[in-house]
């Protein structure tokens, strides 16, 4: 970390000063050989100096803003008994800069742990996940899509609200001709169920996943054999809903019975269809977009929530598509 006061002569600094109550949470604060204030400093171009209990903040004017905002919000996020990890940090200051007090400060809690918005646009998703029966998630890859909904699932079915949870997703890839891969149908559609089951290994014991998995309160419905079914009492996610049909994703959506709610997630940007055909996601965008009680959240590239490097490869296809548009 820097003296707060070595650029003094360069710029007119912004100096503020913090002062903690408790030491012991300072030193989670801090992190190893003080890695959180570093990545702090990284991100705002803020300078930090700790002295004992007292921190000592200088930079620009914003800057200085931004860093002190954050740091007070992961101060009173080990104040609530939660953990500080190196993507809180970077959430952090990402609602520092839009002026939002924090994350999402409920949080979904699940077996295994607590998970909480990162950005202002998981936010707002979180939001839409408790209050609206339809949420369709638009947005790139690596902004929560998928992860915050099967949180969401998993919660409502640890709490009784829910009697099952049912992940689906199209198979592309294999034209939806499973009978191509081996294995019974469960092992022919885990490769593209992949990332769902990633999702839930990270909120329920392994043990106690294959055991709902028996007991079906954990279901994996492979999206060409949903036709003629009645989802009641159930949280659904049709997960990469760019993949379907108009066809396929009318089929899905009439699904939804008594008690359910629906998730649908994808990313417009990368359909693999062939031939030009119209993703089913789009449409229903086109379709609904005026039903009520149907909610449509876009996430962005501020909302990528991965390695630093991929928000700005997300960032570079954008620019390119929309050159390549105009």
């Amino acid at each position: 970390m820097s003296d707060p006061s070595a650029n003094a002569p360069a710029r007119a600094a912004d100096v503020r000063r913090m002062t903690f109550d408790d030491n012991a949470l300072l030193a989670v604060l801090y992190g190893n050989h003080d890695r959180n204030l570093v990545r702090i400093e990284q991100l705002t171009n803020a300078q930090l100096s700790a002295r004992g209990n007292q921190l000592a903040i200088a930079g620009a004017p914003d800057d200085a803003a931004v860093a002190q905002k954050a740091i007070s919000g992961l101060y009173e996020r080990l104040k609530r008994g939660l953990s500080i990890e190196s993507a809180d940090v970077d959430a952090a200051v990402r609602f520092a800069r839009t002026s939002n007090e924090g994350g999402d400060g409920e949080g979904i809690r699940t077996r295994r742990r607590t998970v909480q918005a990162r950005s202002p646009g998981q936010r707002t998703y979180l939001a839409a996940l408790r209050e609206r029966d339809m949420v369709f998630a638009l947005g790139p890859a690596g902004s929560g899509k998928t992860y915050l909904a099967v949180a969401m699932g998993v919660s409502l079915l640890l709490a009784g609200k829910v009697e099952r949870i049912v992940l689906s997703r199209p198979a592309v890839e294999a034209g939806e001709r499973l009978g191509f891969l081996p294995g019974d149908m469960k092992e022919k559609i885990d490769p593209y169920l992949r990332p769902l089951y990633d999702a839930l290994h990270d909120m329920i014991p392994a043990e106690q996943i294959a055991h709902r998995m028996e007991s079906g309160e954990i279901e994996i419905a492979p999206l060409a054999f949903m036709r003629g079914r009645t989802l009641a009492h159930c949280f659904v996610i049709l997960d990469e809903a760019q993949n379907t049909t108009p066809m396929q994703m009318r089929m899905f959506l009439t699904r939804l019975g008594e008690g359910s709610r629906m998730v649908i997630t994808g990313d417009p940007s990368q359909t693999d269809l062939p031939g030009g055909q119209k993703s089913g996601l789009n449409d229903a965008v086109d379709t609904l977009k005026d039903v009520d009680g149907v909610r449509f959240v876009r996430l962005t590239s501020k909302d990528v929530v991965r390695h630093d490097l991929v928000t700005r490869i997300v960032e570079a296809y954008d620019a390119r598509d929309k050159k390549a548009k105009s």
